[in-house]
């Protein structure tokens, strides 16, 4: 496989083809008076918080 095959990535970029090995980018389409999305920002846990905290049963105590 090599730059004469036409089935590898290599051999449709030196024959300058595109196919199912090379697809072609998508090209970015930029709208005027749209604003873009805001990014969703992830929450950060504090180092040290890896494991959740277990829960500790209360013992009721008789009078």
């Amino acid at each position: 496989m090599g730059k004469g095959d036409k089935k590898s990535k290599r051999g449709k970029i030196s024959m300058g083809s595109f196919g199912v090995s090379r697809p072609k980018r998508k090209k970015t389409v930029i709208v005027e008076g749209v604003e873009p999305k805001a990014a969703k920002v992830k929450k950060t846990v504090p180092a040290g918080d890896d494991k959740p905290k277990k829960k500790v049963a209360k013992k009721k105590t008789e009078e």
